[in-house]
Parts: C-alpha cells; structure tokens; sequence
C-alpha cells in the first residue's frame, strides 16, 4: 500500500508527485520515488490501479491538461503515457468510472466539464464531449460558473460534479457508449445561496450526502438522490475571525459515523458526529492541522488516521481518528512535502 502525493510546483517547492510507501502499523510514510508534473493539484486511479491520472492546472485560462502514467505496482513508478489539453482553465478534479474507460475532468475557470476516452494502454485520447455550465451567485468568487469537484454517486448510474460559481450541484448520466454526459432528471440539486459549494461525500448508506461551503464556511447535510438540504451548520467557531478564511475538503469517514472538513485560514479540521437515522450533523469541534493552508485530507484505508496536506507549510500531518469519539488525536508523525494538495491510497 503507497500514498501517491500531488503537489503544487508553482511554489518552487516541489516537482510534482511523489509515492510514498505507508507502513500499516504505525502509519509511517517513506518516500520511494517522485514523476514530474506540473502543478498536479488531484490524481485518481482506474479502478485496477494500473494507471494514475494527473490534472496539470496551467497558467492561462486555456492551459489546463489532462495527463496520464503507467503505474509499476511493485515498485510505485509512475511512467509518462500521454497529456490532453482539457478545455478550459486550471483543472481541478477528476474521475474515472468503474469500466476504466472514461476520465471526467472539471475546470475551475471555465466552469465546464470533459470526458476523455482512455485507451487499453492507458492513454488519453481527445475529449468525447465538454459541457459547460452557465449562471452566477452572489458572492465575489460567483461571478460566472467554476466547477471544482466530480464523481460517480454511490450507484454509479450518475455523475455529479459541484459547481461552486452557481451554488448547485450538477447531476449527469455517463453514455458509456459514446462518452457524452447526459443531464439527469432533475439536472442539478441546489445549494444554499452564496455557499461556493467545493465538494461533496456520502454516507456509506448512500441516503445521505455532505457539501462544503467554500466561501461561507459551511457543511451542509442532505438527502439522497433528491438533494434536499436538510441542514446547515459552521466549520469554524462563530466568534472567530472570517477573513481570508475558506474551506478546501469534505469527507465522511468509512463506518459513515463521522464526518471531517478542511479550514484553510483557521488552518483547522472541523469535526461532526452522524445521526444514522436522519442524516443531521452534531458538531464535535476543531483541531488544529499544526500547519497552515490545509487541502485535501485522506483517511487511510484501516479507517484508523488521518493525513492532512498543509500547503503552506510543506507538511503532511498524521492523526488518530478516535473510534468511539470521531475527535482527531495528533500523533506527533509529520512528513515534509513541498506545498501538498492531494493524498491518494493505493
């Protein structure tokens, strides 16, 4: 088992992605190996791990790429196959489906959505479609459409990716024939006003579903599939200072009993307890990230810790999940990688 780390390189800090081993019985990570890429802010596998893809967000507004590698199982290698450009600007997300032979990308800029044909051999081809999303909010980050989040929902039959310029979450069906994404009926699920939502994840049961308001600092919970808001609740204390202050990531942990959100400002992890029955949050607190700027965060595969990418501080922190409590213990292990964004198990 390997964390594979994407990074930003504009900082000067990194060269893009690196493979660390991960030890399972203390949680320790050594590095193995690193490929080169440029600003790759969020990987995913195909679902047999043979291939990793990358985002390469760009410079301009028309830089954006999509690539692709070859993964060396034993020893974590990753081989440069083939790089797409991808319609749009700074990239931001992605996702294959479960046959392997679509890669879905979301463009921040643009706010727009494309489909790549992946080969046998891992490579891209050109895209098979680009959809692009139209509206505003009301927020000064809102002033036109920036998808920032994709993925298949818990059955797979939809694609569903969170647009944060129009506070909705946009709902496809994959044609797995032509590539094409398809609006679903009903086409999005909204948001509250002025959220920004940034990313969404769900219970395990597949009747809920949580989103993360960027620019208001919120979780939301809803139901499933009708995306219904059922509740709202802060990520950071209501006497602490707002400014400059936003969140990154949201994730539910595998038994489905808690659920975690990235502060980047507060440089915090807020906590909430699940309520199985109806979904609703309780909220359990803030832990420090002993670091600033946090990004993604990943739970390891034994459910049992947690690494948080600090951007700023060029650290990866390890914590504890305490099984009974939800509450994060730090446990002392940081590992140093410059300006980290992504962690992916594998």
């Amino acid at each position: 088992m390997r964390a594979y780390i994407g990074t930003y390189t504009r900082s000067g800090r990194s060269e893009g992605i690196y493979v660390f081993d991960w030890d399972e019985s203390t949680g320790a990570l050594a590095q193995v190996t690193s490929a080169a890429e440029s600003d790759p802010s969020f990987l995913c596998f195909d679902p047999g791990a043979q291939f990793l893809f990358a985002v390469s967000e760009g410079d301009g507004l028309d830089g954006g790429e999509a690539a692709s590698f070859r993964h060396d199982s034993a020893s974590g290698i990753l081989t440069p196959l083939s790089r797409q450009k991808t319609g749009g600007g700074q990239p931001c997300h992605l996702t294959t489906d479960l046959s392997g032979r679509w890669l879905i990308v979301v463009n921040h800029e643009h706010g727009s959505v494309a489909t790549f044909p992946i080969d046998a051999d891992g490579s891209l081809q050109p895209r098979s479609d680009l959809r692009q999303h139209e509206g505003s909010g009301p927020g000064p980050t809102q002033e036109g459409p920036h998808a920032h989040f994709v993925t298949f929902d818990p059955t797979q039959e939809r694609v569903l990716v969170v647009d944060k310029g129009i506070d909705q979450v946009v709902r496809y069906r994959l044609n797995a024939d032509s590539g094409r994404l398809v609006p679903d009926d009903p086409p999005f699920g909204r948001v509250h006003s002025g959220a920004a939502p940034r990313h969404i994840s769900f219970h395990p049961n597949g009747r809920f579903a949580y989103v993360n308001g960027e620019a208001d600092m919120t979780i939301s919970a809803f139901t499933y599939p009708g995306l219904e808001e059922l509740q709202v609740l802060r990520t950071i204390p209501d006497a602490a200072p707002r400014d400059g202050v936003s969140t990154a990531q949201i994730m539910v942990e595998p038994s489905g009993r808690f659920v975690y959100v990235s502060n980047r400002g507060h440089d915090s992890i807020a906590m909430f307890a699940i309520d199985q029955d109806t979904g609703t949050l309780t909220a359990l607190g803030n832990v420090s990230t002993q670091g600033r700027t946090p990004r993604n965060f990943n739970i390891d595969p034994t459910g049992q810790r947690m690494y948080v990418a600090n951007q700023r501080t060029d650290t990866i922190v390890q914590f504890n999940i305490n099984q009974d409590s939800g509450v994060l213990e730090p446990t002392g292990a940081v590992t140093e990688v410059g300006a980290p964004v992504c962690i992916v198990f594998r």
